[in-house]
């Protein structure tokens, strides 16, 4: 007995030391300090913070810091920097990349010529670690951008160069973070410090956006199915490219970084493998760092003296008067309203990933003191808590003066939000690409699930078939559930497949069904009468899809929509997911069509404020349709809007076409559109 009290004394002697312990107190904290917390409306990154403060050595002591815990906390920092890199819509940034720069421009200096002199002359630091702080000024973290996205107004332009600013001020951060680590080697800033920096970068940025895309191409799309594989991989090139950062003489965040960049047009937003990278770091590495980020802070040395404080206190104030200043310029160059100059304000003024991963490389280089290591700390405290409630604010109030503007646009865009996709089974061996496309355009606010139908005939065996047919499709939902996107499995009787499809799009309000490519049958038509009938007893928007490829793999969208495209009542919608397309797979769209229907699509999507990189061919001649041809190569998705007999949009030779693009296209993704 008195062997075993020994032993249960010596495993919980302080600091804890037996590693299943210490990992199952850390994942306890994960789990419930946020909820406890949570009423109290403290943000959850600093939640985990103020756990690792009071756990750690300078706290109630219960851990220390040890090889296990740098493991997973420098895991977590290249994590954080790997998902900002990862996030950044490159459309966005794309379309509004002048603004974005000039906000970058504004959100980075601003910051840096206010802060270097305080930290310099007024706190008495010397030039390395004024600067460093000075540059973590310059930084933001989109930790607000949530508030925006489920209020509504991410699509607004003020968002959209906020986000686009995040890559001009993060990047410089880094490579000024480069600089810094230099100076403070033995022998500086000289001449052969910067001409092996600029070569080993060229090279370094050479390998990350050149041969890393590549082998990530090739990787999707030989080991498609192999979809365990794929999140090994991006984290195989995560901690590679940290390592080639290294050897390159930058830090290794940077390469963390870069690879979120490399990777990020590969990797669509609404995949299953995005939802993966965000589960694990969101549900165990960042959470891990914020802890061991906690871990370093020396409550004492605040309470120590009045320095402590001072140093905490003028951090704050330098980055939040920064951050509005920078606002208030963009504000007065672009004259952009008050909300939005606040809404600009929130989602740039929070400070955490970027910040963290600066001070915590110069404290570890001994370039920065525990002060502001410290100051950093409440630095980050107070302006989550400042850009949460400005960002809230500015959100509900823009979204007030949309709805005095235009209350119509708004009633619209309610409705749209609770669409519905309909996805008939015809052959299941093509049903996993038609559901990732489904996944891809689909609204990701609406609540309605994903309907996968199958229609058996009316007949004996019609129970058994019904069984069958969901049976076989119990994969496809596990497939939908690793993106968090709903999907409902349904089948129906009736006396013919397209009866059973038109009259349960109808009772789902379905507005899209998506279909696979018809199968050829060898004869002039591509749409053959089984598919016709299919598509003429429903009015609903079809999608008819073909991809021998996986859809991130792609490089532009070549769209042809023939004269009074505009007219046609599932108009609107279909651009929607065209947009939506864009976004998810980071293409630009290139739009062959009249001008009547380019004035139409650019008047649509001014009206909406969004936001795509579209460039417009006027194109008439569709008995020539093959001159779209000379610039479509075999990696871009070929669309055409075609119409139903007796539409406002429909002429003849939109029957032959879909069979040239058989014949011309065969390597391409293909898509036909029936609107509405």
């Amino acid at each position: 007995m008195n062997d075993f009290l020994d032993l249960v004394s010596h495993e919980f002697e302080l600091p804890l030391s037996n590693p299943v312990l210490v990992f199952a107190l850390i994942l306890l904290i994960i789990l419930v300090s946020p909820i406890l917390l949570r009423r109290i409306n403290i943000p959850g990154i600093i939640v985990l913070i103020i756990s690792g403060i009071i756990i750690g050595p300078y706290g109630a002591g219960l851990l220390e810091q040890n090889t296990a815990i740098n493991l997973f906390s420098t895991i977590g920092l290249l994590y954080i920097m790997f998902i900002a890199g990862l996030e950044l819509d490159m459309n966005q940034f794309k379309v509004n990349r002048n603004k974005s720069f000039l906000f970058g421009f504004f959100t980075f200096a601003l910051p840096l010529a206010i802060g270097f002199p305080v930290c310099f002359y007024l706190l008495g630091y010397d030039f390395n670690a004024s600067f460093l702080t000075a540059s973590m000024f310059a930084t933001h973290t989109l930790l607000t951008y949530p508030i925006v996205s489920k209020i509504g107004v991410s699509k607004n332009e003020a968002v959209a160069i906020t986000v686009g600013g995040t890559i001009l001020t993060d990047t410089a951060v880094l490579i000024i973070l480069a600089v810094i680590m230099g100076n403070a080697q033995e022998g500086g800033l000289t001449a052969d410090f910067w001409i092996r920096l600029i070569i080993s970068l060229t090279i370094f940025c050479a390998i990350m956006f050149l041969v890393v895309p590549k082998i990530a191409r090739w990787f999707f799309t030989r080991m498609e199915k192999e979809k365990h594989s794929h999140y090994i991989f991006v984290l195989a090139v995560v901690f590679l490219s940290a390592f080639l950062a290294e050897l390159a003489g930058v830090e290794d965040i940077i390469g963390a970084f870069l690879a979120g960049l490399a990777l990020n047009r590969l990797i669509p937003h609404s995949s299953a493998l995005m939802n993966r990278i965000e589960f694990m770091g969101n549900s165990l590495f960042i959470p891990f760092f914020l802890i061991s980020v906690g871990m370093l802070v020396d409550v004492s040395v605040i309470f120590s003296g009045y320095m402590a404080i001072v140093v905490a206190v003028t951090l704050s104030i330098v980055a939040i008067t920064g951050k509005w200043l920078a606002s208030f310029f963009t504000q007065l160059v672009f004259k952009y309203t008050s909300s939005q100059r606040k809404v600009i304000f929130g989602l740039s003024s929070g400070h955490a990933a970027a910040t963290l991963a600066v001070i915590i490389v110069g404290y570890n280089a001994d370039i920065i003191d525990e002060n502001i290591l410290n100051g950093t700390i409440i630095l980050i405290l107070v302006t989550s808590i400042v850009a949460t409630l400005a960002t809230e604010n500015a959100a509900k109030k823009m979204v007030a003066e949309a709805e005095e503007v235009n209350p119509d646009e708004i009633r619209k865009s309610e409705n749209y939000k609770m669409e519905t996709i309909l996805l008939p089974l015809a052959n299941i061996t093509n049903l996993e690409k038609l559901l990732e496309f489904s996944i891809l355009i689909k609204d990701k606010s609406s609540e309605n699930p994903v309907s996968i139908l199958s229609v058996v005939p009316n007949d004996e065996q019609a129970e058994l078939n019904i069984a069958q047919a969901k049976t076989r499709l119990e994969d496809f939902v596990k497939q939908a559930s690793a993106t968090e996107t709903p999907v409902n499995v349904t089948a129906t009787i009736d006396r013919d497949i397209a009866s059973g499809i038109s009259r349960r799009s109808k009772e789902l309000i379905a507005d899209v069904i998506v279909m696979g490519w018809p199968t050829s049958s060898g004869k002039d038509e591509v749409i053959g009468e089984k598919m016709a009938k299919i598509i003429n007893k429903t009015t609903k928007t079809v999608f008819l899809c073909e991809s021998e490829k996986p859809w991130a793999t792609h490089e532009k969208i070549v769209v042809a929509a023939p004269p009074k495209s505009e007219m046609m009542e599932g108009f609107e919608l279909w651009v929607k997911k065209l947009i939506k397309m864009a976004e998810e797979l980071s293409v630009p769209i290139i739009v062959n069509c009249t001008l009547e229907t380019q004035t139409a699509i650019e008047d649509f999507i001014d009206a909406l404020n969004l936001r795509a990189p579209f460039t417009f061919n006027t194109f008439t001649h569709w008995e020539d349709f093959l001159i779209i041809a000379r610039d479509i190569e075999p990696e871009d998705l070929v669309m055409l809007i075609t119409a139903r007999k007796g539409s406002v949009a429909y002429q003849p030779i939109l029957d032959e076409i879909p069979r040239k693009m058989e014949i011309y296209f065969k390597e391409n993704t293909k898509i036909l559109v029936f609107p509405q």
